[in-house]
Order: structure tokens, then sequence, then C-alpha cells
């Protein structure tokens, strides 16, 4: 029952972010793929769009967003508990105390690839959705227009190797990084977290979460512009998958992939994943749930 209340609690705070920083994102992916147009910073691109196409442009994909990040996060927060707790008993509270920076990018990488397999064809919707508002009126209606255009693996699974190559790094720099980030604030405050109110601990997990996303969505970035590039219509040619990301890599090439957006996707993520480690945190002590963590033998109640 753990798992499943972790679970829950992961598709709860990733659909909530993600579907709250929709206009982010909407701002953030119109950068990437129209640097063009774009080119005055985000506050600026925020302005051009709502005078542009109206202030309900900047909501465009919340479905497929909220959906799909729901799902993303019922099986990315569910399986980094589960493969946490697995590697624990497996390995005891010492060595996996230890080892622990290790577990969390294995448990990461190996939540985050089952994730992505139903979060690809979401987020290829909203990718469409985005690039071209005309294309469909929503998440309903877009599913059956994308299959009949392209068929599944074309029109849902082009962007599963950059989204992977996004996602994984991404979630296991969030997941690392967002621990020891926590351990330090805890050592530099010179207290535990069972000294502390459940207030400042909440605030450990918004300050640590905002270090991770933020290290996480640098690292993650390339990939990120890559994806969203390569689910606009006709973007890379019409070869494999594989051909068209490096025809679109090498027609951005490496500054635009690694800083167009960047500015947008650190606010968003840095937001985003502080929110995460939050929420998820107040939902699962809401289902009564215990939140696993890694015991050090030497100091039992310091973790």
């Amino acid at each position: 029952m753990y798992f499943i209340k972790g679970a829950l609690a992961g598709g709860i705070c990733c659909g909530v972010t993600h579907g709250a920083l929709t206009p982010v994102d909407v701002v953030k992916t119109r950068i990437q793929l129209e640097p063009s147009v774009y080119n005055k910073g985000m506050i600026s691109s925020f302005r051009q769009i709502v005078a542009k196409e109206g202030a309900g442009a900047l909501l465009t994909g919340l479905g497929p967003t909220a959906v799909g990040y729901f799902v993303q996060g019922w099986f990315k927060f569910g399986g980094v508990e589960f493969f946490k707790v697995q590697a624990s008993k497996a390995l005891g509270d010492e060595s996996a105390w230890n080892n622990r920076v290790a577990i969390y990018l294995g448990a990461a990488a190996g939540a985050e690839f089952i994730a992505d397999i139903f979060l690809c064809p979401l987020e290829a919707t909203r990718i469409r959705l985005v690039s071209n508002p005309s294309f469909a009126s929503g998440l309903a209606d877009a599913f059956p227009k994308i299959i009949k255009q392209d068929g599944i693996i074309k029109g849902f699974y082009s962007g599963f190797g950059p989204i992977l190559f996004k996602q994984i790094p991404y979630t296991m720099a969030k997941f690392a990084v967002q621990g020891i980030a926590a351990e330090q604030i805890y050592a530099a405050v010179g207290k535990k977290p069972s000294e502390l109110s459940s207030g400042a601990n909440l605030g450990v997990a918004l300050g640590s979460g905002v270090i991770a996303g933020v290290a996480a969505a640098i690292i993650s970035h390339p990939a990120d512009t890559l994806l969203s590039m390569v689910n606009k219509e006709g973007a890379g040619g019409n070869g494999s998958i594989t051909s068209r990301l490096i025809n679109l890599a090498r027609e951005a090439g490496i500054v635009r992939l690694c800083l167009n957006g960047l500015g947008p996707r650190c606010i968003m993520i840095g937001v985003l994943t502080a929110g995460q480690f939050a929420l998820f945190d107040t939902v699962m002590a809401a289902t009564g749930a215990t939140k696993f963590h890694f015991v050090d033998p030497a100091n039992p109640e310091g973790h």
C-alpha cells in the first residue's frame, strides 16, 4: 500500500505543478520552435503571444500536460520509492546509506524509463498543439488526428529517444541533487529533520527542490530542445527518427540546443521541482504514509 500512496502522491504533485506552469511551458516551447519570432526574452514572448492570439493561447496543451504528467508522476515517484526501498532491503541499512547517491540515480533512471513510455504520446500531443494551435481543439480531438495522419509510432514516439535522453538525466539529477542539497541544508543549520518544525522541513524541501530543478534543467535542456523540434510537423525531414534528430541537431547548432529557452526552463523547472517535493511530502502525510528515508547507522535519528 505504501507504493500506491507514493504513486498517487507523485501523480498529484506532477500533474498539478506541470499543469499550473502550462503558460511558461507554452512560451518556452515557442522560443525553441520559433527563435526568429520569439527572440526578446520570456516576458516579451508572453506579451507577443497574448497580443497575437489572446490570453487563452497560454493554456494551449493544458489537457495533455496535466494528464500526461499525472501518469508520469505516478510511475516516476512511485517507481523511485519502490526501487529505493527494494535496494535498501537488499543491501541493508549501512550499505544503502553509504551508496545512497547511486541508489537515487539507479532508482530514478529505472522509474523514469517506465514513466516515459506512458508520457511520450501525451507530450507529443502537447507539442503538436502548442506549435500548431489550429491542429485540434484539445487532447481528445488531437489523439485520433495524429494517429490518422502519422500513425502511432511516428506520431507519438518520434520523440521517445529525445524524451529518454532528456528525462532520464533530468530525473537522476533531480532526485540525487535534491537529496544531497537537503542533507547540506540540514548540516548548515546544524539541525536534524526531527528537530525542526514541519514548516522548516517544508522550507528545506522547497530550497533543495529549487537547486535540484535548476541543475536538472541545465543538464537536460539540449534534449528538451530537440524534443520540441522533432514533434513539430515535418521537422527533420521524412527519414528515420535518428536521421531526423541528426538533421535537427545540425540545423540548430550546439549553442541554440543548449541556450534557447534555457532561462524560462530554469525558472519553470526550479519552481516546479520545489513544488513537487513539497506537494509529494504533503500528500504522503495526508494519506498516513511515513516517507522512506535512508538511515545512517551511526546517527539513526538524523535521517
